[in-house]
């Protein structure tokens, strides 16, 4: 019998990934579950666009089955509050694994892993310990395709953003990232991202009409003012320009 897992989405790059590699392990996705910050500078969770989740989840066939868990955004405390909305999740779904997109963030890693333990469940990280040069590019590989939505170092050009990031366009991020010393995978919130489409995007792409904003030096957000689902037309347009 296939093993139930609820997958922990942000709609970005790393929680996508996640899902992908569970779905060619032979699990069984029952949910999917979002944590929906109140505040900006939360610790544990991504903030940025992360309404956009809910977009993506129907895009994956699972909005009937999206757990969004409200918390507060303060250190330690919106853990307790996740795992208190996970455990009603798992009354519901009866699951017994957890995929994440951690990489290699021992924050969350610890934090995740104990909410696991008090669930009784597993965790399944699948990219966790890879090589982040290796990991950006495997994720492209697997079908995965996502955009920049914020920028927050030195290095990276805001016209990354909203730029469908290929293979050839991974190879720019790990140049930059050497020259000047983040991770190209951006665990350490270097950038956010949003997976537009994937191989379980079965309901189609999620598109959007979006600006470039500076917020600060070297601090830059994807501002979406429109978002939907489609199966065909154009699907990225950024500062009036269609990407895709």
């Amino acid at each position: 019998m296939a093993r139930r897992a609820c997958a922990l989405i942000t709609g970005g790059k790393d929680s996508t990934y996640a899902l992908v590699r569970a779905v060619k392990e032979g699990y069984e996705i029952v949910c999917v579950a979002t944590a929906v910050p109140e505040r900006s500078d939360s610790w544990m969770f991504q903030t940025a666009n992360i309404h956009m989740a809910q977009l993506v989840a129907e895009a994956l066939g699972f909005e009937d089955r999206h757990v969004k868990i409200k918390v507060s955004g303060v250190k330690e405390k919106e853990v307790d509050e996740f795992l208190e909305g996970l455990k009603q999740a798992k009354r519901e779904y009866d699951f017994d694994i957890l995929t994440v997109g951690a990489i290699a963030s021992k924050y969350q890693r610890a934090r995740i892993e104990r909410i696991a333990k008090t669930l009784g469940v597993e965790v399944y990280a699948p990219q966790w310990g890879m090589d982040p040069e290796e990991y950006l590019l495997s994720i492209v590989r697997e079908g995965i395709k996502f955009i920049i939505t914020s920028i927050s170092t030195m290095g990276l050009p805001v016209n990354y953003l909203g730029v469908p990031i290929d293979e050839s366009k991974a190879h720019e991020i790990i140049m930059i990232a050497r020259k000047y010393g983040f991770h190209p995978a951006f665990e350490g919130g270097e950038a956010e991202t949003l997976a537009f489409d994937s191989p379980l995007h079965r309901k189609g792409r999620v598109c959007l009409k979006a600006s470039r904003v500076k917020l600060a030096e070297f601090n830059y957000i994807l501002r979406i003012e429109e978002s939907w689902i489609s199966q065909s037309g154009p699907c990225i347009i950024v500062d009036g320009e269609v990407l895709v």
